[in-house]
């Protein structure tokens, strides 16, 4: 997990961050920017640049290499400082709490402002970019991808997607998005996978979901990595969240996807609840999502 860097914030200076933005400029051209280049990309005199690269390693908010020349990369907790600025400075956020969930391929923090809020850092690409960069359709037309780009993309995506389908389907209200950071409403309820159905909600539930699966896909999108771990669930329904990786229905292989959520989900409900459903068939449920007919499992065998 990367450090929570809101702490910090009040200590850093103005100059402090036209030093991490200047790093992040470089980063679009090289993943090690030349120390010689960090003027011109922070509009700090040579004299700043040393004093301020000494208090953002000291932090950990930059890392130094030198092979061939001095150069200089965002640590996360750098790109972490430049994001949660910018969205203060919006008044988006006004406090910070504590973590909400870990993932491989985020964090996610509590945060308040006229309410609580989640905050989501995007973490894509961080310790191995390049095999996920060619997994994910967002980057893979670049040829330079930093992880910087992937996770930012990652974030853009996700964003994009949700203030598509919400509040049509049952996804997190979106707010704001800056880097690769995207604040959203909190979530109330647990995971599915924590979650204990009693026998007579076992089929509703399922079918819940279903049915949420078909509204996205009429609005032109397939989850692609539904599980049991990125649903909630509380007294008032059910909640997708997590779309970064997710495709248009006219992706070559929405269908395969979707068929494959199907599997997923429907398949953790028969694990989990033998004997609660009746016999199903994804290639018969996903058909009857994508003509937009599903109504329950009960009814797609």
């Amino acid at each position: 997990m990367v450090r929570n860097v809101a702490p910090e914030l009040p200590d850093l200076d103005a100059e402090d961050f036209y030093l991490l933005s200047g790093v992040e400029q470089g980063m679009r051209f090289s993943e090690w920017v030349k120390r010689e280049k960090l003027p011109e990309f922070s509009s700090l005199t040579p004299e700043e640049v040393e004093y301020r690269l000494e208090r953002c390693l000291k932090r950990g908010l930059v890392e130094k290499k030198t092979i061939q020349y001095e150069g200089y990369t965002l640590q996360f907790e750098g790109y972490d400082t430049l994001a949660l600025r910018a969205l203060v400075e919006r008044d988006v956020i006004g406090e910070f709490g504590s973590p909400l969930g870990v993932g491989k391929e985020s964090d996610v923090y509590e945060v308040r402002s006229y309410k609580p809020l989640a905050l989501k850092y995007h973490r894509e690409g961080y310790t191995n970019f390049r095999e996920v960069a060619k997994e994910r359709d967002y980057t893979s037309d670049r040829e330079h991808v930093s992880w910087l780009y992937t996770a930012r993309k990652a974030a853009e995506r996700e964003f994009e997607i949700l203030e598509t389908l919400y509040p049509d389907v049952s996804v997190p209200h979106p707010i704001e998005q800056n880097r690769h950071a995207i604040v959203m409403e909190k979530m109330d309820g647990v995971e599915l996978s924590r979650a204990k159905l009693d026998a007579d909600q076992v089929v509703g539930v399922l079918d819940m979901l279903l049915v949420e699966l078909t509204r996205a896909y009429e609005l032109g999108y397939v989850h692609a990595d539904m599980s049991e771990y990125n649903i909630f669930v509380d007294e008032g329904g059910v909640t997708i969240f997590d779309w970064p990786q997710a495709v248009p229905t006219d992706h070559p292989n929405a269908d395969e996807f979707l068929e494959r959520d199907v599997t997923n989900l429907v398949g953790y409900f028969d694990r989990k609840y033998p004997n609660q459903l009746p016999e199903w068939d994804a290639p018969s449920i996903a058909a009857d999502v994508r003509s937009g007919t599903f109504d329950s499992v009960q009814a797609s065998q």
